[in-house]
């Protein structure tokens, strides 16, 4: 016979939990990833000394700090 424990997840509710998890995952490293290449990007504005593209990347960075 088949135990049921209260409060104990369901396969399903563990399956959307680790989708959920993973989720959150892939989102940060995106995020990481999309951070590392706009401060490359800065760093070649400052190199090429393009204010506006240096004006443009830094409020992109800011917005997703």
């Amino acid at each position: 016979m088949k135990k049921n424990l209260l409060n104990t997840p369901t396969i399903n509710e563990v399956n959307i939990m680790d989708s959920e998890f993973a989720e959150m995952v892939l989102n940060k490293v995106l995020c990481d990833f999309r951070k590392e290449q706009l401060r490359k990007e800065i760093d070649r504005s400052l190199e090429n000394r393009n204010k506006e593209e240096f004006l443009r990347l830094t409020e992109e960075l800011k917005l997703i700090s």
